[in-house]
């Protein structure tokens, strides 16, 4: 960590989907009377008071997983000491090398803010609820068990969630969402080491007649059919995925031009040999391969125009990006 963020005036840590801190900055550590060395590989619940563990779990992993970031949430972490630390927390959900991480910066606040009155109003709550568990120990070892089972409820629904984000609903596939996540990390690990690999874009073709004629339950059927086909045809180290509408996706890892083009055809004649709810459909498909000069938007970009050019070419064929330079 360069020294300009180890001494930021602001709190820094990283912690992974299940809450372990694997970086931290001097800022984070000072702020909490701990050695850097102490807070590592921790959870960074380990630092909460029930209260906040409670809260925590509540807004800011289920916020996580379905937007991604969060902003502007306050609470309190614990000294060394055991003294309440108010502070103002964002964060953000990134990938980095194949490896999931919610990046947070943390700003100590001493004068208590008005802020999100529907949160504070959740956190008075759960305050006089641990207040109430005081009265007894008995009534706090059943909240005690209460939180565990909620605690394991919560990381369930917390699973489910993460798998309806990025799952499409109909077809039982990755969606959009998932490709392009996936297609970032591969992107950064051509860069890295060089690895290549290929997407192919797969659109059924006349599939608007398809609902016209035989109606969108016949129509989803298809979709569904040719989901299945695609992904018991692929790799486990390939991604298949619903890109929208009639529109499929695969990437191919550690696939050069020839060998995507040869993987494409073999799908393309298999679909065309397919019954597909009870149809036998065509699909066109366009392939484009990872260069150093190449972006997400810009390899995705080559290979739509590859498959348009599979469908002004008479449907039910493959073109290679290549192809369309190769003609230019």
């Amino acid at each position: 960590m360069d020294q300009q963020l180890d001494f930021a005036p602001c709190g820094y840590f990283s912690i992974s989907d299940t809450g372990i801190i694997h970086s931290a900055n001097q800022t984070f550590a000072t702020m909490l009377a701990y050695e850097r060395d102490e807070l590592i590989g921790k959870h960074i619940e380990s630092f909460m008071s029930m209260t906040n563990k409670l809260f925590f779990h509540t807004y800011f992993y289920p916020y996580m997983q379905l937007y991604g970031h969060v902003n502007e949430i306050y609470l309190s972490l614990q000294s060394s000491g055991r003294l309440d630390v108010p502070v103002l927390l964002n964060g953000v959900r990134q990938t980095r090398d194949g490896e999931t991480f919610m990046d947070c910066v943390i700003v100590e606040m001493r004068r208590r803010l008005e802020h999100e009155k529907d949160v504070l109003a959740t956190k008075q709550r759960l305050e006089h609820l641990v207040q109430e568990t005081n009265e007894t120990n008995h009534k706090l070892e059943l909240l005690h068990q209460e939180y565990e089972t909620k605690q394991r409820e919560l990381m369930s629904v917390n699973l489910q969630l993460e798998t309806l984000a990025l799952t499409d609903p109909l077809t039982g596939l990755k969606n959009r969402r998932f490709f392009n996540e996936s297609l970032l990390s591969h992107l950064s690990k051509f860069h890295r080491s060089g690895e290549l690999f290929s997407i192919a874009l797969i659109d059924i073709d006349r599939f608007k007649s398809i609902n016209d004629t035989y109606g969108h339950p016949v129509g989803d059927l298809v979709l569904t059919d040719l989901a299945r086909l695609l992904n018991t045809s692929s790799r486990e180290t390939d991604v298949t995925a619903r890109f929208g509408g009639e529109e499929f996706v695969i990437l191919l890892a550690g696939a050069d031009e020839s060998q995507a083009v040869h993987v494409a055809e073999r799908l393309r004649a298999a679909i065309e040999a397919a019954t597909l709810g009870n149809l036998n459909i065509t699909a066109s498909i366009g392939v484009a391969t990872i260069t150093l000069e190449d972006t997400d938007d810009r390899l995705i970009n080559k290979a739509d125009q590859a498959l348009y050019e599979s469908k002004a070419s008479g449907r039910n064929r493959v073109t290679h990006a290549m192809d369309l330079k190769a003609a230019e």
